[in-house]
């Protein structure tokens, strides 16, 4: 799945470990979301989403996935 993830955390000038910290997950996983090597699930979406202030959909985009 195609995401903004990396972008977005690039705008606040955060870094993947900050990312995780904020997300309650490790930095590996921050890292597998933002490569597309891994989908986050539903309610992991949902926090990022609530994190940037963003729909979901402004935030991952299943086409072409």
């Amino acid at each position: 799945m195609n995401n903004r993830l990396k972008v977005l955390r690039a705008e606040r000038d955060w870094s993947q470990a900050e990312l995780a910290k904020r997300l309650e997950v490790s930095r590996q996983a921050v890292n597998a979301i933002e490569t597309g090597k891994h989908d986050p699930s539903l309610p992991l979406a949902f926090r990022i989403a609530r994190l940037f202030d963003m729909p979901i959909e402004a935030i991952f985009d299943d086409r072409n996935a």
